[in-house]
């Protein structure tokens, strides 16, 4: 792989069972590479260690005046610069061919897993650890891939120093092969102490990450209620808890570089001693001692290379450790099942129903259903898993309950099948894209990317939805000419007008509706909406509900809602409670015969169900008010 190759057709699936197994798992996913990269490193450590033999030739030569030597000698520094030359560049190419190929592979693949998640991502891990992991993580981590190769050429190069001066000065060459190993292994027991250090460092530094990530993404909420001061008081105690953690590892980190300077220039001072007393004797020629000291002070450069792939792997794998957490993430044991499988599973036929067996809930082909829960957070959760999207754990319903009694019948998977099934499918049976395109899920806080309206709504769709008709029907006139008012000189067309970051300069209502009109413009199969008009007016609500129903005429719609004005559009309501169904009806069969729905629409106080709830044509009354509003 190059980069020019880049991005991976296929990242791969990866060993995600720890981290020192994620680094392995992509070590052997780049074999060729480090193949080469070791190879090259390879020619370039051994034109270094062949200098100092090359240079001790050169002063025997001189010293018994042979020209013939001295020429030798030439040829062979000549021979050993080119190897150092193209050995380093072509190292260098290939070393950072590594990392950023399994940089790319790492960041594929999080972004695959972020993908298949959505929303439920952040619920299983925090959003500052996301980003910790999909920035300075994934370059730690290609960091250790690539010095891997390097390391072991640097190695291949020791030894072959160290045997060369076996042969070559037999007596210096063992106080090297001793000293050498020495000095290698001397910061290994410094190691688990400088790691746990940079642990506890990157630890502190992704709580604060995470702290200023979910302040930026609250600010305005934050000046609202004036607790921007706090919030930055907090940081700016994280933030010196990192400081202190960051100066505590690098005093280790410069313990052991200090070991590494202090021994091998101990190393270089008991060579030239013991050689000298070696060449007053007369044991060895005064060119084996030159060769000897340059050996030694060359080797300084291949053992900087130990201590590197030390530190690689001390910061890379944690990294890796985060990495893999993430992306061991499934959503269900259904979807892990799904992955190991060879043999996808057929599309659903056009025209099922939508049964999730847990709650019990029905939503009848081509029908408008509407859905109230008392606890929104069952509401969120009850979306998610409308589009397949559940994550292990979810709770299941209590035992000895009956779920949905009118539906269940004859369903196929409802006897304590987790999974939703679309036309006897479940969806977490099907592949991810299949899912998706099926099933659409639109949750209470939709994000807007930044760009133009038209790039907005260049989204997978069926063409049978214009983008000017969606936004009709979402109410979306007055953001349009808010948007065009906004734009630069020479934009006439609010579609070419941009949004900017998260849509930030909209209002909470303009956000919600232009991100319901996107997903009207998808046209599914099934479109699941969760509170889609909780931040506009009656009024509005009122015309948004008539759009939705008139634009999704034949097509599934659930929404999940406890507003009076969706429920009374819907074909049918269903009320959720304990988990499972409860009742099924229409907005007024409910109110007039179900107590638990009129509190939850009604928002009926205690008292008032004490005395019986409001009169039917209170009730009746309300909505139409609403609707007049």
């Amino acid at each position: 792989m190059q980069i020019s190759d880049l991005p991976y057709p296929d990242p791969g699936v990866p060993d995600a069972r720890s981290g020192p197994r994620f680094l392995l798992w992509l070590g052997r996913g780049q074999l060729g590479g480090q193949l080469k990269s070791l190879c090259w490193g390879m020619l370039h450590f051994t034109g270094v260690a062949a200098l100092p033999y090359a240079v001790g030739l050169g002063v025997d030569a001189v010293v018994d005046r042979d020209p013939d030597g001295l020429l030798l000698v030439g040829v062979l520094l000549l021979v050993t610069g080119v190897a150092i030359s193209v050995g380093d560049a072509m190292l260098h190419r290939t070393a950072v061919t590594n990392w950023i190929t399994a940089a790319a592979r790492v960041q594929q693949l999080l972004a695959r897993k972020t993908a298949e998640l959505g929303s439920a991502l952040t619920r299983r891990v925090a959003a500052g650890e996301v980003v910790a992991v999909s920035t300075g993580d994934v370059e730690k981590i290609g960091w250790f891939v690539e010095a891997v190769s390097r390391f072991l050429a640097a190695v291949f190069s020791v030894v072959l120093v160290c045997v060369g001066l076996l042969f070559y000065a037999p007596e210096l060459g063992v106080v090297v092969a001793i000293g050498v190993p020495v000095i290698a292994l001397a910061s290994l027991p410094l190691l688990p102490r400088a790691t746990q250090r940079a642990d506890i460092q990157r630890e502190k530094a992704g709580k604060a990450t995470e702290l200023a990530s979910d302040t930026v993404a609250g600010l305005r909420v934050l000046r609202g209620i004036g607790g921007e001061e706090l919030f930055l008081g907090r940081y700016r105690e994280a933030s010196q808890e990192v400081r202190k953690a960051a100066v505590r590892s690098a005093r280790m980190w410069a313990l052991i570089s200090a070991i590494q300077v202090v021994l091998p220039g101990a190393l270089m001072i008991t060579v030239v001693w013991y050689g000298a007393t070696l060449v007053s004797d007369g044991r060895i020629a005064v060119g084996e001692l030159v060769a000897a000291f340059s050996a030694v002070a060359t080797l300084l450069y291949q053992l900087r290379h130990f201590q590197e792939i030390a530190m690689a792997y001390s910061f890379s794998r944690p990294s890796a450790q985060r990495a893999a957490r993430v992306l061991s993430l499934t959503r269900t044991d259904a979807a892990a099942e799904r992955a190991a499988r060879t043999d996808p599973v057929a599309a659903p036929a056009a025209g099922g129903d939508l049964y999730d067996p847990r709650t019990g809930l029905l939503a009848p082909a081509g029908r408008f259903t509407a859905v109230v829960c008392g606890d929104p957070d069952l509401a969120g959760r009850l979306a998610e898993r409308l589009g397949g999207h559940p994550m292990d754990g979810d709770p299941a319903p209590e035992a000895g309950t009956e779920a949905g009694a009118e539906a269940g019948a004859g369903t196929a998977g409802a006897a304590g099948a987790p999974s939703v099934l679309l036309g006897g499918v479940a969806l977490d049976e099907l592949e991810l894209d299949t899912a998706r395109s099926l099933v659409l899920v639109q949750d209470k806080d939709p994000v807007l990317l930044s760009g133009t309206l038209r790039e907005l709504f260049d989204v997978p769709a069926s063409g049978a939805v214009e983008s000017a008709a969606a936004l009709d029907a979402a109410q979306c006139s007055d953001v349009l000419d808010a948007l065009l008012q906004s734009a630069p000189d020479g934009v006439e067309d609010a579609m070419d007008a941009r949004i900017t970051e998260r849509g930030r300069s909209l209002s909470g209502g303009q956000r919600q509706r232009l991100a319901l009109a996107r997903s009207l413009v998808t046209d599914p199969e099934v479109l699941v909406l969760d509170e889609p008009t909780s931040a506009v007016d009656s009024h509005t609500e009122a015309r948004i509900a008539d759009g939705i129903a008139a634009l999704r005429a034949g097509r599934t719609t659930v929404v999940l809602a406890s507003s009076p004005l969706l429920l009374d559009r819907a074909d049918r309501v269903v009320l959720i409670d304990g988990g499972t169904v409860a009742a099924v009806g229409t907005h007024r069969e409910l109110l007039r015969q179900e107590p638990r729905y009129r509190a939850v629409v009604t928002r009926e106080t205690d008292e008032e169900q004490r005395l019986g709830g409001l009169e039917l044509t209170e009730l009746e009354e309300l909505t139409e008010i609403e609707e007049s509003a």
